[in-house]
């Protein structure tokens, strides 16, 4: 992993770096005496800015003091006395470790962890340790740098930012790993300036929008269409706000894993987040007796499930066909969203309910549905929790890079298989058919060969060298209120045409399977866009230019 020498900050930053983050060369650390409203901000720039967070703060918050009024919200700078203040910080910090650790230990209510809470900065991270810190669901709002604002053709001291795993690069195949994702950064780099004039002349520019506007939609669908030769071990930046309960679960399950980069990542942030909220992660400690006992659970659960999957699911067919099928439904969830939305406004019980809805005409169902829905003007008024009653199972076989994008919704069940090169790979429309598509498949398909050689003695650390064009295999369990949220939002212009489309197919299968929920997806976008960012970059032009106005 890398440590922090491609940031370099002269004595004075470092002193006041050192009022505001917990750690000055750590890729690890947290944000400590800035408000709420800094923080929010800084960590919005973060997931757009190729910088780090620190040389962020300093750059586009302490230095723009006139702009951004630093000194004005965060108060007086320390001065002479930081040392002594900080230190009486931290001492402040353990005696109130005390009194919490009593109530953590008085009352064992585990809610009592969603008290105190933290923003973590992690930087330089394989993507695949980014999804695994995003599967800890609740709790926590995570925020990663993206991959269609920010160029990833960097280099930081001649060599390009990807994880260099431990076990790789003590093994056979170090160079064979290296050399190959270079080439695909090689390959990458060199395609984004002919990418950029030929999608400049599918698309050309339209006299009424802004330069402005034009330039970032331009750049969004170049790197849209060349994100998935990215390797699942490219680097990236993640800012998390996230409670003590949340923090505390997500490092019990990295200290867990195999992968010795999750096992790192675990290690540091428990030491940077006892600086701030010691009392809410102290039971994550790897030698504490809470996490030995679930670290004993986690390794037999799974030593248990891989002995059967071996024993009896060996033989089982395996589908290589790629794409979104509703696997599971309830023939009862129209009935029972009928009855949850009018169970508040009666005096009857959910069961009576359900006898009378089938009792029911068509035409009276529609009715009670439409009530719940006639009144939305658009996808941000959401739906009542009676559309929870339905319920659907999806698997998809789609590439990393959608499931990088549909992996953040916090609200249903999901679950990945490891990355692998056996479900073929994503081609772009914009690159099919043009001098490009060869080169562009060529360094796909030498990825497969590199994967499976490393794939059969190293599984997974063979999943780094996965490029994100490659196809993986994911389910969603999801009811009807956050599938209706999903599809609406994820199916709108601004979206990746990957994405996009599965958000669509999604909306279409369920109303295929129950035309009454048609009505609760009017607002799912199935247009197709050229260069989709457009509208919503010219409205960003428009308002920056309204605000210079003022």
């Amino acid at each position: 992993m890398l440590t922090n020498d491609y940031e370099e900050f002269s004595e004075s930053q470092i002193k006041t770096l050192k009022r505001y983050v917990t750690n000055t060369s750590s890729h690890i650390f947290a944000l400590r005496n800035l408000p709420e409203v800094i923080k929010g901000a800084l960590f919005s720039r973060y997931s757009r800015s190729s910088l780090g967070l620190r040389s962020l703060l300093l750059k586009e918050f302490v230095s723009n003091n006139d702009e951004a009024a630093f000194e004005t919200i965060v108060g007086k700078s320390i001065g002479d006395d930081e040392e002594k203040q900080a230190h009486e910080q931290m001492e402040a910090i353990k005696k109130a470790q005390a009194f919490y650790d009593r109530i953590l230990d008085g009352y064992g209510d585990d809610s009592i962890g969603e008290l105190g809470g933290a923003h973590l900065a992690i930087e330089n991270v394989s993507m695949i340790a980014a999804k695994m810190i995003e599967d800890c669901r609740i709790g926590g709002s995570p925020l990663e740098k993206s991959t269609r604002y920010i160029y990833f053709d960097q280099k930081v001291n001649g060599e390009y930012l990807f994880y260099r795993e431990p076990i790789l690069m003590t093994s056979a195949y170090r160079d064979l790993y290296i050399d190959s994702c270079n080439m695909l950064f090689d390959t990458y780099s060199r395609l984004i300036p002919p990418m950029t004039t030929l999608i400049e002349q599918m698309f050309p520019k339209d006299p009424l929008i802004s330069k402005m506007a034009y330039s970032a939609a331009l750049k969004a669908k170049v790197l849209d269409c060349l994100r998935g030769l990215l390797p699942a071990g490219t680097l990236t930046n993640m800012g998390i706000y996230g409670n003590g309960r949340f923090f505390e679960q997500l490092i019990h399950k990295l200290n867990c894993q195999n992968l010795a980069e999750l096992q790192d990542i675990g290690k540091k942030s428990f030491e940077e987040l006892s600086k701030v909220i010691p009392s809410f992660v102290r039971r994550s400690d790897c030698s504490h007796r809470t996490h030995q006992g679930y670290a004993q659970f986690f390794e037999t659960m799974l030593g248990e499930l891989k002995l059967i999957g071996d024993q009896t699911v060996a033989d089982c067919e395996r589908s290589l066909q790629p794409g979104v099928r509703l696997v599971s439904s309830d023939p009862d969830a129209v009935i029972k969203v009928a009855s949850a939305l009018m169970f508040a406004q009666s005096h009857h019980g959910l069961p009576e309910l359900m006898v009378h809805c089938k009792s029911l005409s068509d035409e009276e169902i529609a009715r009670i549905l439409d009530a719940g829905c006639n009144a939305r003007e658009n996808r941000r008024h959401k739906s009542p929790r009676a559309l929870e009653h339905a319920e659907f199972t999806f698997e998809m076989v789609t590439d990393f890079g959608a499931y990088r994008d549909l992996h953040r919704h916090r609200m249903l069940t999901q679950e990945r298989q490891l990355l692998c090169c056996d479900y073929g790979f994503y081609i772009p429309t914009e690159i099919r058919d043009t001098p490009y598509e060869e080169e562009y498949c060529h360094a796909l398909q030498q990825m497969k060969e590199v994967y499976d050689r490393i794939a059969k003695e190293l599984p997974e650390e063979a999943q780094y060298v996965v490029p994100m064009a490659y196809n993986v295999r994911w389910y969603f369990h999801v009811n009807l209120r956050a599938l209706q949220w999903l599809c609406e939002l994820r199916s709108s212009p601004a979206g990746h045409p990957c994405y996009r489309h599965i958000a669509q197919a999604m909306a279409q299968q369920v109303c295929e399977k129950f035309p009454q929920f048609e009505r609760f997806f009017k607002f799912v976008d199935y247009e197709g866009y050229e260069l989709g960012r457009l509208g919503q970059e010219q409205r960003k032009a428009e308002k920056q230019q309204d605000l210079l106005s003022i």
